[in-house]
């Protein structure tokens, strides 16, 4: 009887250095795919409030820094009333933040799969990080009604909120490579992630405005890579003043954190499913 040949996958732990193969990843788009709607099937098949929960956070968020920020600290807002302000960094980070997350946890998570089936490990933070996505976009109704109730219409340069959209994604992705990476020899890594996403929350413009920082400290301040995402979602969503070419510098910082996170996953991953 004839059976056809089939290529050999040699998963064994390679040596020297080792790059992605995004072509094989586009290969299993379709395994991302499934990985990322079952990812979001799980997180609302039985949730009370169903989707209620991707805006109970930013909502939460915005009342806590109004009150906080706003009403005791009186911090400046750009012009714009702070209630979207709060609302609009909160929901910004939370892409970052939620996404980040996902990817750190998400190869153990599903070590089952990894230790049985070959695929590019890629994929699955690849997966965890997209459901996101979804969450931000419902939140983004609900600032539009904000925006309504507000009176205040974004303006022509709301067409580039995709871009900041991608800009948070590749972030949260990049980063969470390394993260994910390290996950895997050291459960506790993810425990260091939650108290280093807490800095960064009060690190970056949240609750506050970039314009606070003295000039002559600026381009220091956006070395932080998600000062830049954060000042152009606000321009973008709030006409906010445009966020200046310091945040050449944040955008910098952040695809050197993406390189950083590919070349460090690529180089353990071959090795993944033999330590996890």
């Amino acid at each position: 009887m004839d059976v056809a040949a089939t290529d050999w996958v040699d998963n064994s732990p390679g040596t020297g250095r080792r790059a992605l193969d995004w072509r094989e990843v586009w290969r299993y788009r379709e395994l991302v795919t499934f990985l990322a709607l079952r990812d979001v099937k799980v997180r609302y098949k039985q949730a009370v409030f169903g989707v209620l929960w991707a805006v109970a956070r930013p909502l939460a968020g915005m009342a806590i820094f109004t009150f906080v920020f706003s009403r005791l600290v009186h911090a400046p807002s750009d012009g714009v009333p702070y209630v979207l302000f709060a609302f609009t960094g909160v929901l910004v980070w939370s892409l970052f933040a939620d996404g980040l997350d996902a990817a750190t946890t998400s190869l153990v998570t599903n070590a089952a799969l990894v230790t049985k089936v070959y695929f590019p490990r890629v994929a699955v933070p690849l997966a965890s990080v997209l459901p996101r996505i979804l969450d931000f976009g419902i939140s983004l109704l609900l600032l539009a009604v904000l925006l309504v109730v507000e009176r205040h219409p974004p303006g022509p340069q709301v067409l580039l909120v995709p871009i900041v959209t991608l800009w948070c994604v590749l972030l949260a992705f990049g980063i969470g490579l390394t993260f994910a990476t390290i996950q895997v020899r050291y459960r506790d890594a993810h425990h260091a992630l939650g108290l280093l996403v807490q800095l960064g929350l009060y690190a970056s413009p949240v609750a506050y405005s970039s314009s606070l920082v003295p000039s002559n400290w600026r381009w220091i301040y956006a070395l932080n890579p998600m000062v830049g995402p954060l000042d152009t979602a606000r321009w973008a969503l709030l006409a906010t003043p445009a966020p200046g070419v310091s945040a050449l510098a944040s955008l910098a910082t952040g695809l050197l954190a993406v390189w950083l996170g590919v070349r460090t996953f690529a180089r353990n991953e071959r090795r993944l499913a033999d330590v996890i």
